[in-house]
């Protein structure tokens, strides 16, 4: 069965693309009342406020027609901005070489927070990332949240 995010995903993409944007990719976090589904878009030229504005009109008209949550929630439309989130295979392909922070949904070697460098991706269902001098090889499906840590490198 398709989680939560998947079916939504499913859902939004056509209307964000449609609108001449890329679905970054979304995060649904359901607390009752304070439940909130957040949309990241991206394109070339950057995001505006007005897009963002635009694709929360469409986004939410459409929701209010499937009706895919049923609960009281908050829609909140944004850019990825530069510390941004990594939610597929391919998103970390484009950002090997960089920092990254990742979360895991359970301990893998005695920890759940990974603070490195993204060496690589392995057999298309791991990312490799180094921490310290050492390396660590995590399955994509065990990441519960990952983002980049942007990296100043004009004070470099």
């Amino acid at each position: 069965m398709a989680s939560k995010e998947e079916q939504l995903t499913e859902l939004i993409k056509p209307v964000v693309e449609a609108l001449g944007f890329e679905l970054w990719g979304l995060d649904y976090s359901s607390q009752g009342k304070d439940s909130v589904l957040c949309i990241y878009i991206e394109s070339e030229k950057g995001i505006l406020v007005d897009d963002c504005a635009q694709v929360s009109r469409q986004v939410s008209g459409l929701l209010d027609v499937e009706d895919p949550i049923t609960s009281e929630y908050n829609l909140e439309v944004s850019s990825p901005g530069m510390d941004r989130p990594l939610f597929t295979l391919e998103q970390f392909n484009r950002y090997v070489g960089e920092f990254v922070d990742v979360k895991l949904r359970y301990a893998f070697e005695g920890r759940r927070k990974f603070k490195g460098k993204l060496i690589a991706i392995e057999d298309g269902e791991d990312i490799v990332v180094q921490v310290d001098s050492h390396e660590y090889l995590l399955p994509i499906d065990a990441i519960d949240k990952a983002n980049l840590i942007f990296q100043d490198n004009k004070s470099k």
